[in-house]
């Protein structure tokens, strides 16, 4: 199974593509493919917002479901997925932490 990430060029932020074809900072709402016709489609929207100064650094990355959740295959993915490492009260692993407090 695969997704198409990026990074916003606006701020830089890891993205995914979602369903609508916008781009989602969470892993979560990406559109997945199961399928190389699927895998190209997304390939394509990936390139045209590239194109458009949307996103840089397009990549269709192998993710698996795993208890319902997506999660990228490779480490680096998973790194881009939660956040940095340093600093765990910024970013999206502070933003989990308020998720699961409230």
């Amino acid at each position: 199974m695969k997704t198409l990430t990026a990074n916003r060029l606006s701020d830089g932020v890891a993205v995914w593509l979602a369903a609508d074809h916008s781009w989602r900072e969470s892993i979560h709402e990406a559109e997945l493919a199961g399928n190389q016709t699927a895998s190209e489609k997304l390939e394509r929207t990936g390139y045209a917002a590239f194109l458009k100064n949307e996103v840089v650094d397009v990549n269709l990355i192998d993710v698996e479901l795993v208890d319902g959740d997506v999660v990228p295959v490779r480490l680096r993915e998973r790194i881009r997925a939660a956040g940095p490492t340093i600093r765990t009260d910024l970013g999206k692993q502070a933003q989990a932490e308020l998720n699961r407090a409230a």
